[in-house]
């Protein structure tokens, strides 16, 4: 049987566990041709997506009940969208670092093709997710201080922690574009970024459509901080000529 990457076995499980109501590891690993080992590894990301309940021995659906919202909006298909030309970007055996955020953390899947990455963050959520990918990237932390509102460390620790590597990319969200400025945040604590973005040759923001003319007094990075802008194709025209003109690279994502 032609060996499936990540994505594509955990889509089976779903399938299968959407069509028979519950799975159990021996006959999945049987079925897909991977380890019980590598089956548990997907049970448990898979649960922790809220995608199903793990029991001895295999999983169970998600009660109805317990379903607060739709499957499909966890991740919406513009993140999935970034994400996809995001990693085409990387390289095999690229040092990369990617920054907390929802959008940052929906291209972890896609890492699952990528050989010999070593990958730096700075959050417990995507270090974690990190860890259950069976290329099994090496991991560093940034450590220093917990930040509730990023859920992510921060301080001056982090920042001598970065500044002991070099890296080929960071990847990074915003929460607004500033088409003038360059990309914008609520977090008062933006001087990590910065960091991450001096020792990174190339940084790559991924941000929607919709992040562009929020009115968001705080600058992360200008633009002479950053190479390539990720973004869907609901980006006008005179956006992408105004964001260029600063020499930025921008790549629109096809939904």
């Amino acid at each position: 049987m032609t060996k499936r990457n990540t994505q594509q076995r955990r889509r089976l499980i779903l399938d299968t566990l959407a069509a028979q109501g519950e799975v159990s590891v021996e006959e999945l690993a049987s079925a897909l041709a991977t380890s019980e080992v590598t089956i548990r590894k997907d049970l448990a990301a898979l649960e922790d997506n809220g995608l199903l309940l793990r029991r001895y021995g295999g999983a169970v659906s998600v009660p109805q009940e317990l379903l607060q919202e739709p499957v499909a909006s966890k991740i919406s298909a513009n993140k999935l969208a970034l994400a996809h030309a995001a990693a085409a970007l990387i390289r095999d055996h690229n040092r990369i670092i990617i920054d907390s955020g929802r959008t940052t953390a929906a291209l972890l899947p896609e890492l699952s093709n990528k050989n010999g990455l070593v990958v730096m963050t700075n959050s417990l959520s995507i270090a974690n997710a990190l860890r259950e990918l069976e290329n099994e990237p090496t991991l560093l932390m940034t450590g220093g201080t917990w930040d509730p509102h990023s859920e992510a460390f921060q301080g001056q620790l982090a920042e001598q922690v970065l500044r002991a590597y070099d890296f080929d990319q960071l990847f990074i969200g915003a929460d607004g574009i500033d088409l003038d400025r360059g990309t914008t945040t609520f977090n008062e604590l933006y001087s990590l970024s910065r960091v991450m973005a001096e020792v990174a040759r190339e940084v790559v923001v991924m941000a929607e459509s919709d992040k562009f003319g929020r009115k968001i007094h705080n600058l992360e990075l200008p633009w002479d901080m950053v190479d390539v802008l990720v973004t869907d194709a609901a980006l006008t025209q005179e956006a992408k000529a105004t964001i260029e003109s600063h020499g930025v690279r921008v790549v629109c994502a096809a939904s």
